[in-house]
């Protein structure tokens, strides 16, 4: 497990340090690594609740990955965004929204994220596939153009997303 560092209080932990451990993670996480994350920065967060918000669809479910060795089998792994995502839920419990508020209100958050690993998989195998075919220039500016048009679509969805997320927010300030 990795150093945690970067904490700024018990159970709080810089926006930068959260990031820079996502980024030492590309290939996932697996429960018990993100249950340590909490531990070890003073919170509390047991295998149940965390298998309960993938239940619930807050959480993406695991991929499954193989062991290097014989007869290893294959562990889940979870994005590294996870982490991120149980913070928000928790201080959005805090604020007072019940898990079925946040269900409703928050959570497209974590499909728009999928969205854009799936965008950049899919980048990357056609990438592959033309570098190994020795090029192709027009199937190079076309992938260009298509990267071009997925970051305008992440970037609309994110700003809808935070547009609706604020407004959930707003209308439970009114109550």
């Amino acid at each position: 497990m990795s150093e945690i560092g970067g904490k700024t209080g018990v159970g709080v932990r810089s926006e930068e340090a959260l990031r820079a451990f996502e980024r030492a993670h590309p290939q996932g996480l697996a429960v018990q690594q993100i249950v340590d994350w909490f531990d070890q920065g003073g919170d509390r967060l047991t295998e149940a609740t965390f298998r309960k918000y993938v239940q619930l669809g807050l959480l993406p479910r695991s991929v499954r990955v193989g062991r290097k060795g014989k007869h290893r089998g294959s562990q889940g792994l979870y994005p590294a965004t996870v982490i991120g995502r149980i913070e928000t839920i928790r201080r959005l419990m805090a604020q007072g929204f019940t898990i079925e508020e946040i269900q409703r209100e928050f959570f497209v958050r974590g499909d728009v994220e999928e969205l854009g690993r799936n965008l950049d998989r899919v980048w990357s195998a056609i990438e592959r596939r033309i570098a190994d075919r020795g090029g192709d220039a027009l199937a190079e500016k076309q992938l260009a153009e298509a990267r071009a048009l997925g970051v305008s679509l992440m970037e609309t969805l994110d700003a809808i997303e935070q547009r609706m997320s604020m407004r959930a927010r707003m209308a439970r300030a009114a109550v």
